[in-house]
């Protein structure tokens, strides 16, 4: 008995498997809201940093790090035009690092006992409405060293860039007659 049992849950578990793939397969990206396609000069302000250390920082470069670090590989990429004031601006990029409480399993325990969730916050907004267009939000693996910790909110932050260079290559490979 237990061995059709066990066929039974095999075949069962091979048929959810074949739905959710089809189902993925019929699922069409959205599309991507405007302003980022027609994106040419890009205003990024700094939301700041939390580092909820008391004796000693967590993360070394301050509160400013997060942004300077956003601001230096968006320059280096080159996609954008970066500007002065959101006026001059066709999308505005929000950056900030929290360290949000978080749930037990998926955070890093730092001094006093604390639990903490560390995490990147990118949002683009459009700078005549200052409508949200789109968010990311990348989580920082913790590390007990120093050393690791900066590792890993590089690594974070990298993925942040990441993240807004594929939307702007989508955005970019989207021909006239597919543009929202």
């Amino acid at each position: 008995m237990s061995r059709q049992l066990m066929i039974g849950a095999a075949v069962l578990i091979s048929v959810i498997q074949v739905a959710v793939a089809a189902d993925k397969k019929a699922v069409e990206p959205g599309p991507i809201p405007t302003p980022i396609v027609t994106a040419k000069r890009v205003f990024i302000a700094n939301a700041g940093g939390d580092d909820p250390g008391t004796i000693e920082p967590f993360f070394v470069g301050g509160a400013d790090r997060s942004y300077n670090l956003l601001y230096a590989a968006m320059k280096i990429a080159g996609r954008y035009e970066l500007v002065g004031s959101p006026a001059e601006a066709d999308l505005l990029f929000e950056i900030r690092f929290l360290v949000n409480p978080g749930p037990p399993d998926h955070v890093l325990q730092g001094t006093g006992g604390g639990i903490y969730d560390p995490q990147f916050r990118l949002e683009i907004r459009d700078p005549k409405s200052n409508a949200l267009l789109w968010a990311f939000t990348e989580h920082m693996e913790w590390a007990i060293l120093q050393g690791n910790r900066n590792r890993n909110f590089d690594q974070a932050s990298a993925r942040i860039v990441s993240d807004v260079m594929a939307l702007a290559t989508r955005a970019a490979s989207m021909t006239p007659q597919s543009k929202p």
